[in-house]
């Protein structure tokens, strides 16, 4: 059976607009749901559970930026904000407010695309390759398309940022993945110099996924480099 691509909403209230960004969407091989209002909005996100919204912050019953405080206790679905204003203000109120990211309007459909991806493999949903991705060893099994964890058949929950960090360790099993490139990947760029965020969550997933936290054998440490998920042996 088939995999569906990734589900983009789209909240924007100008009709033209939302015209290009379904056909540029649906190109690229994702599939589109689209809402004019807020509310709306809030519906089919919360209905359809969409793996990203795209947002226009200038909608006619109320701020688009309440859809994302609305919808972030409950879920954490990727948030671009693609507006007019580009005043800097603006992006961090959007950003503050939850928003993943920030776009002014006018961009060019390349680099909405690339923002596309960058935050759906943040947010561990399935894109390109890794939408056949499957990990199964020592009992541990990952499935980044239902984004299902579960260890002898038991599920697994996970935090948003315990399953970024698991899901990274898993695109490289086998493979030692770097203090650095494991940081930069879970946290961004700023974080490489903040090893302790590693350990705390690294002790977490031990935690939750070994049988003995403290002789692992799914997540072993690389002294001095970084971390190595052992083998798929799916």
């Amino acid at each position: 059976m088939a995999i569906a691509a990734p589900l983009i909403l789209i909240v924007d209230d100008e009709a033209p607009v939302r015209s290009v960004l379904v056909a540029a969407l649906h190109t690229a091989g994702y599939r589109t749901i689209e809402a004019a209002t807020l509310q709306s909005g809030l519906a089919h996100a919360l209905g359809h559970r969409p793996e990203l919204i795209l947002l226009d912050l200038g909608l006619p019953d109320g701020p688009g930026l309440d859809l994302v405080t609305t919808l972030r206790p409950a879920i954490r679905t990727p948030v671009i904000v693609l507006s007019a204003c580009g005043e800097d203000r603006a992006k961090v109120a959007a950003l503050d407010a939850g928003a993943d990211d920030y776009l002014t309007k006018p961009f060019s459909v390349e680099e909405l695309l690339a923002r596309i991806r960058v935050a759906l493999r943040h947010a561990g949903a399935p894109i390109d390759g890794e939408r056949g991705l499957q990990f199964a060893a020592g009992g541990l099994h990952v499935d980044p398309v239902r984004r299902v964890v579960s260890r002898d058949g038991e599920p697994i929950h996970l935090t948003p940022t315990e399953y970024k960090l698991l899901l990274a360790l898993v695109r490289q099993a086998g493979r030692v993945a770097t203090h650095r490139s494991l940081l930069t990947e879970v946290w961004g760029q700023s974080a490489a110099a903040h090893p302790h965020y590693l350990r705390v969550y690294m002790a977490q997933l031990r935690n939750k996924l070994e049988d003995d936290p403290s002789n692992p054998v799914l997540l072993l440490t690389e002294p001095g480099v970084g971390y190595r998920m052992i083998e798929n042996a799916s």
